[in-house]
């Protein structure tokens, strides 16, 4: 049984890819804590800028509540219950201009039809489009149904330094693999 080859191929397969942090399984408020407080030692160690860091921490947590928020894969007693557990990945890498954050999660089918309306939008606005439509969405009244403010989205493409990159791709019946990455 080839076990650590296996997995060191998986190693040097997510090192290759620039990943410096990667984690993949069921996340809850406790564990998106912990794996913030561990990015940013892991950035401050690394002597990286203060401004970055902060900009990296922001998407990182923004794309983890997106996940806890919006995984058709949830271990909870009610659909939208304060403990949950849901299941995704969050990497967070370096490339040669910077860092990238990426986050990955299922969702359900026509979610992902709207998911994907609402991104193509926000992907092609400039910055002054951004902080326009982030101001218009924070007057807006919250939505009955909505888990959060609808900003999320928006934040993430307002601290990225080039336009957000999402896909998705079926990976079952009536569900998608969505992933969503900024560049800082």
């Amino acid at each position: 049984m080839p076990l650590a080859r296996d997995y060191f191929e998986f190693q040097q397969l997510t090192g290759n890819r620039g990943l410096i942090f990667s984690f993949v399984g069921f996340l809850s408020e406790g564990i998106l804590y912990s794996l913030g407080e561990m990015l940013k030692q892991k950035m401050s160690l690394e002597d990286t800028d203060a401004k970055i860091t902060r900009r990296v921490f922001s998407v990182f947590v923004e794309q983890v509540q997106n996940i806890l928020r919006y995984s058709s894969e949830r271990v909870s007693d009610e659909p939208h219950a304060s403990v949950a557990l849901s299941s995704g990945m969050i990497s967070v890498g370096r490339e040669a201009n910077g860092f990238f954050v990426i986050c990955g999660n299922v969702v359900r089918e026509q979610e992902a039809a709207a998911l994907d309306q609402r991104l193509t939008t926000i992907a092609k606005l400039n910055p002054d489009e951004l902080k326009s439509l982030y101001r218009e969405k924070l007057r807006e009244p919250v939505e009955s149904d909505a888990i959060g403010g609808n900003v999320g989205l928006i934040e993430i493409a307002r601290r990225s330094s080039r336009p957000i990159e999402f896909d998705f791709v079926p990976v079952g019946e009536q569900q998608m693999f969505f992933c969503l990455k900024a560049y800082i």
